[in-house]
């Protein structure tokens, strides 16, 4: 039984973005047995990260968007036509926030018509929803972000929660949903003393982990302030403060979910000519 995470980008913001001062790609999680697939808000990063460990998009079964801005959707369209095989076959499942599918508030959708009529199950979720991700249980929380439908994750494994926040200012309401996580993967977007609207800082990551008390907190969605101002050192600040093992994500990481956690890195190729089988080539009589 696999429950393995791997780090497609731990960057995020408008200028992180814009740079790809880090990859801003998302979570691959395989989970279950026999596993299954699943990407987490692919932003921009996604395709290229994908391509460097040879993984094959046509083993995607399901994919999740949070909400609707372009560091955790645009590279969206392509996965989905990867988990169709170029669109050639209804398959997987799509899942996202109003804004992201429907279009809400001036925002979205952030998908074309055609890209959302591709996979064979299509699901809007709100925070207070339950889904069933390819036999995963996974809990939809509340937020308090630009993007109003924005919401964050529990994934209920059976070597714990592991819970992905997803963009967020912090109070205690939006703390409390995510007691009893076993991994708390947050986004701190700015380092200490300074904080701004509609996100995290390492201040309020040590408010919200002193209250969750996971066994591991990840920081990802950094943004270039953050990044100039030392990650690790930020996350160590965190760890003093709360007792809680806390690392500052690496694009590339490998997080393995059993009886212990595993960190690791992601083996990588450069091989540009690397595609997977199913991908088209000529017929056999042309090529004579």
């Amino acid at each position: 039984m696999v429950y393995r995470i791997t780090f497609l980008g731990t960057g995020g913001g408008r200028h992180t973005t814009m740079y790809q001062t880090r990859c801003t790609g998302g979570m691959l999680f395989e989970h279950g047995d026999p596993v299954h697939y699943l990407h987490i808000d692919p932003g921009p990063g996604a395709l290229t990260q994908m391509k460097n460990i040879r993984y094959d998009l046509g083993k995607t079964e399901s994919l999740i968007i949070s909400h609707a801005h372009p560091d955790h959707y645009s590279d969206a369209p392509s996965v989905i036509e990867g988990m169709t095989r170029g669109g050639w076959i209804k398959r997987g499942s799509i899942f996202g926030s109003p804004t992201v599918l429907d279009g809400e508030g001036g925002l979205g959708p952030c998908l074309s018509p055609y890209h959302i009529n591709l996979p064979e199950h299509r699901q809007t979720f709100r925070p207070g929803n339950v889904l069933d991700v390819d036999g995963m249980k996974v809990d939809i929380c509340s937020a308090r972000h630009s993007d109003p439908t924005n919401v964050g994750f529990r994934f209920n494994t059976p070597y714990g929660v592991v819970s992905y926040v997803s963009d967020t200012e912090y109070d205690d309401d939006i703390g409390e949903q995510y007691i009893g996580s076993r991994v708390l993967i947050l986004p701190v977007t700015t380092p200490h003393n300074n904080k701004i609207r509609w996100h995290m800082c390492t201040d309020t990551a040590i408010e919200m982990v002193d209250l969750v008390k996971p066994e591991l907190c990840i920081f990802i969605h950094m943004g270039i302030v953050m990044l100039k101002h030392d990650p690790a050192k930020q996350a160590k600040m965190c760890e003093d403060a709360t007792g809680v093992k806390t690392l500052a994500g690496e694009d590339l990481m490998v997080l393995d979910i059993a009886e212990e956690l595993k960190l690791s890195k992601a083996q990588t190729f450069n091989d540009r000519l690397w595609a997977p089988k199913w991908a088209p080539d000529m017929p056999e009589a042309s090529k004579k």
